[in-house]
């Protein structure tokens, strides 16, 4: 079996995914407020 060597790994593909995993979260949360602000302004 081959020897591991901690920290060597190519992670690039991994940090990519993840930011654009948060970028999209973030974005899913702005909008949901922005929907619920809406229409709690519009039932009034």
């Amino acid at each position: 079996m081959a020897e591991h060597k901690h920290g060597s790994m190519d992670i690039r593909e991994q940090e990519k995914t993840f930011v654009g995993f948060i970028r999209l979260t973030i974005w899913g949360a702005g909008i949901s407020i922005g929907v619920l602000i809406f229409l709690a302004l519009t039932n009034a």
